[in-house]
């Protein structure tokens, strides 16, 4: 493997898992009201704009790496928007212990 395919991967690797942490915490907690809604909403159309630039170019490891972090970022931005009752409906679905 080759620096640029290795940076690459790193730079996916670190991408797409820079957002779990987060996702996680809103999850357990069911806090989102430290989150910017502004940030997330501009996060979340950069990375919808770059995966159509991924698939314009038909290029897989943008495609890839920006649908994953469009999806994270998206339910954090969506679970900040979501009603009190909501939020804890999804939360629960996805975490039945907490």
């Amino acid at each position: 493997m080759d620096a640029a395919h290795l940076i690459g991967g790193l730079a996916t690797l670190a991408s797409t898992t820079s957002f779990l942490p987060q996702a996680w915490k809103v999850i357990r907690t069911r806090d989102t009201q430290a989150i910017s809604t502004r940030m997330y909403s501009v996060t979340v159309v950069g990375f919808a704009l770059w995966l159509t630039y991924g698939w314009l170019l038909g290029q897989w490891p943008l495609i890839l790496t920006n649908s994953i972090c469009l999806a994270l970022s998206a339910f954090i931005l969506v679970m900040k928007l979501l009603p009190r009752h909501r939020k804890e409906a999804v939360a629960a679905a996805l975490d039945p212990t907490g």
